[in-house]
């Protein structure tokens, strides 16, 4: 009872929103790089807010159901088919067993999700059931997903009211270019006048050299006061350091715990699946915002999370639609 992994894409792995509470002991959050498609998918399903998921990147895996199940897909367009017919994302989807489920190639965006609603049955490490592959700890045995893996279900959960309710309408990542709001800091001293305006007027292209430890972008040079070398401290998620080199660096979920260059700007929790969803060649700039009005799109996005539960929660419109015109039938053949 669970899932036979047939193709394990380029980089698939179970991940929840992180192992928190260890990075003093060196051990990195990982978890999770799209926190709101990762929230949606498990949302779609009324599953906890943290239960683990697959994510994918750039090409998805294939997915042989060894029971009953119902699932969500969300994050980027990766054209998901169930035995070679295509079904739509952001959407409860029952499946068979013996169903064969396909994601190919990323048509938008680079990272997509998987939720289950009978939950993967992966153990929790350290409060976590996430893959933090740097450490070969958590997930499935510490690794990306292979060709001839099995997971387990947890769980027998093959039903959800308002089963027709549960789909959204989104499509956000099929734009070439992205503007990522920063709380600059905590080292944006350690930065000149015309290094700030540089950094805050310019514009960055995204390179090769992105995963998830981090993006490096390429563009205008970042100019320091002096150095932008510190003493090393801790780094957040989003945490856009600026090395030697004066090219931005945006830290991600398997970020290391310190760092020894200087951190210009923190980018706002609720714009880094803005990145995460980014390819090579697309642009990024950045805009300035303060910790309040951090703090306001972090309530205004609970806010629609919120929303979308209550519209999955509500009868279908068109069921509504039958039953009025069933009743209006019964009425025409009463009379």
């Amino acid at each position: 009872m669970g899932i036979r992994i047939l193709k394990g894409g380029m980089l698939t792995t179970v991940q929840d929103l992180g192992r928190t509470g260890y990075q003093s002991q060196g051990f990195s959050v990982a978890g999770v790089m799209d926190v709101r498609s990762f929230k949606i998918a498990n949302l779609l399903l009324d599953n906890p807010e943290n239960e683990a998921v697959l994510e994918f990147t750039l090409i998805g895996p294939t997915l042989e159901f060894t029971s009953a199940t119902i699932i969500a897909i969300t994050g980027g367009d990766f054209e998901p088919t169930v035995n070679g017919e295509p079904v739509p994302m952001y959407t409860a989807l029952y499946i068979n067993k013996g169903d064969v489920l396909k994601l190919g190639s990323a048509k938008t965006g680079s990272r997509g999700y998987v939720a289950f609603s009978s939950y993967l049955e992966i153990p929790v490490v350290m409060g976590s059931r996430c893959t933090n592959m740097k450490s070969s700890l958590g997930g499935f045995k510490g690794r990306k997903l292979l060709a001839g893996d099995y997971i387990n279900f947890r769980i027998k959960r093959r039903y959800l009211p308002f089963f027709l309710s549960r789909k959204l309408d989104l499509n956000e990542f099929d734009q070439m270019s992205a503007e990522l709001r920063v709380v600059m800091g905590p080292q944006d001293d350690k930065f000149s006048r015309q290094g700030i305006e540089t950094f805050l007027n310019s514009e960055y292209t995204v390179t090769s050299d992105f995963d998830r430890m981090g993006c490096r972008l390429e563009g205008p040079f970042i100019a320091p006061k002096e150095t932008s070398d510190i003493i090393s401290d801790g780094i957040s998620f989003g945490s856009v350091q600026v090395p030697s080199h004066g090219k931005p660096i945006i830290l991600l979920s398997d970020r290391q715990t310190t760092g020894g260059y200087a951190k210009i700007a923190t980018v706002a929790s609720v714009d880094i699946p803005k990145l995460v969803q980014r390819k090579t060649d697309h642009k990024i700039r950045f805009r300035a915002i303060t910790v309040q009005e951090a703090q306001k799109l972090y309530l205004d996005e609970v806010k629609e999370l919120d929303a979308m539960r209550r519209a999955i929660h509500q009868p279908c419109r068109e069921v509504l639609e039958c039953r009025l015109v069933a009743k209006r039938l019964r009425t025409l053949f009463e009379q």
